[in-house]
C-alpha cells in the first residue's frame, strides 16, 4: 500500500526518470506532454514526498575491476537485537557487501558481494565474514552470469516497461 496518491502524468514521470535518471525536465516534458515547469514542479514534489529517494549513475562493476560477485547466505549462531545490531555494523563497515537483506527462509540474510577476483572473495570469507563471532554458517555462489537486473521499481499503475 502507498500514501503517496500518483496521477497518470506523475505516473509517466517515475517510469521516465527510472530509465534515465538525469532526464532535464524539458526532455522530460516531451515524453510525458506537459510543460517544462509542470515536470519541474511535479518532480520536486515527487521528491519532497519521498517517491524518488535520489540520483545516481549505474556503473560497470566489471570494468571498475569488480570480476567476481557472489550470493551468500548467512546464518547467525544466535539471535536477539544486540547480536543482530553487531552484524548490522559488519556488514556496513565492508565495502565488498553491496547489498544485505534480512530474510525469511533457511538463512538469516543474503549478502550481495562485489570483489575483484577469487583470492579476494576467498580472503573476506576466511579473514572477515567467518570470524565474526555471530556467523554460524555460511553458504555462498558465485554468480556466472546475470540474466536481469532491475535497478528501480515500475510506478503501480504504469504500463509494463518495454
Amino acid at each position: 500500500m502507498h500514501d503517496v496518491e500518483l496521477d497518470r502524468f506523475d505516473i509517466a514521470i517515475l517510469a521516465a526518470l527510472t530509465r534515465d535518471g538525469a532526464m532535464t525536465n524539458a526532455a522530460l516534458a516531451e515524453v510525458v506532454n506537459l510543460s517544462a515547469s509542470q515536470c519541474s514542479r511535479r518532480r520536486a514534489a515527487l521528491e519532497q514526498a519521498g517517491v524518488i529517494e535520489g540520483y545516481s549513475a549505474r556503473l560497470n562493476a566489471a570494468k571498475l575491476g569488480y570480476g567476481l560477485r557472489a550470493i551468500i547466505r548467512v546464518n547467525l549462531s544466535s539471535h536477539g537485537q544486540r547480536k543482530e545490531d553487531d552484524f548490522a555494523r559488519f556488514v556496513a563497515s565492508h565495502p565488498q557487501i553491496r547489498s544485505a537483506f534480512s530474510v525469511s527462509g533457511d538463512a538469516d540474510y543474503v549478502l550481495d558481494v562485489r570483489v575483484p577476483d577469487l583470492e579476494a572473495f576467498a580472503d573476506f570469507v576466511h579473514r572477515h565474514l567467518l570470524p565474526h563471532p555471530q556467523v554460524s554458517q555460511v553458504r555462498s555462489e558465485i554468480v556466472l552470469r546475470t540474466l536481469k537486473e532491475d535497478r528501480g521499481v515500475t510506478p503501480l499503475g504504469a504500463a509494463t516497461p518495454p
